[in-house]
């Protein structure tokens, strides 16, 4: 088995200027702050972006991103079972900021940074919980088995390393992201023309600086 490709902060900023780079996280986490030049490509979208993104690793080489690595991840192995090699960043967008380097952010985005994915997942997860130990027991044993059901799921996840509830709730419209954000198939043709790569030319819609956080 070949050892995962993988870029560690530093060494994509060095490389910066010779990479596409891909966000796969919702568009309201990447508008709160990626990867200089990144091009969003949302994890629940990626199927259909594979035939750009097949163009674009033939002509460069792809560095898929989320917010801790997890995501990218996934997404590595779900492009290497279609025989396009990508490398991941180690630590995602967190893993960039904590090193210091600098987030873009798109003019217009969102003045309050959308929580991460993982993040919200616990909220929601954990409040499913309580809600069905509380209903449990305050009215029926059988709405314990909510909490059960959330617990099943979880230990899902971490065998199958997917997450059907990030899916479906970077479905709503908070993780869609706003007006400023660029469609799939403007995102798409970049690829395709190899807009991505070189010079950080991802955004396209202005590129704001962003403390890293």
């Amino acid at each position: 088995m070949h050892a995962p490709l993988m870029l560690d902060p530093d060494q994509a900023r060095t490389r910066l200027t010779e990479l596409t780079v891909v966000d796969v996280r919702t568009p309201g986490e990447y508008a709160s702050g990626h990867v200089p030049g990144a091009l969003n490509v949302p994890l629940d979208r990626l199927d259909r972006a594979v035939p750009a993104l097949r163009e674009a690793a033939a002509s460069g080489t792809l560095l898929l991103v989320c917010q801790s690595g997890n995501r990218s991840a996934g997404a590595r192995t779900r492009l290497a079972d279609q025989g396009i090699a990508a490398y991941d960043l180690d630590g995602g967008t967190s893993g960039w900021a904590a090193r210091g380097h600098v987030l873009e952010r798109p003019a217009g985005g969102p003045a309050k940074p959308a929580w991460a994915m993982d993040r919200q997942v616990r909220l929601v997860a954990g409040s499913l919980v309580l809600l069905g130990l509380a209903l449990g027991l305050l009215i029926h044993p059988a709405f314990q088995l909510l909490a059960a059901g959330i617990a099943g799921g979880l230990v899902f996840s971490a065998l199958t390393n997917t997450c059907g509830m990030a899916l479906m709730l970077g479905r709503l419209p908070y993780n869609r992201g706003s007006a400023c954000a660029v469609d799939l198939e403007t995102t798409l043709t970049r690829l395709r023309q190899g807009a991505g790569s070189g010079s950080g030319q991802g955004s396209g819609s202005g590129r704001g600086p962003v403390p890293g956080a």
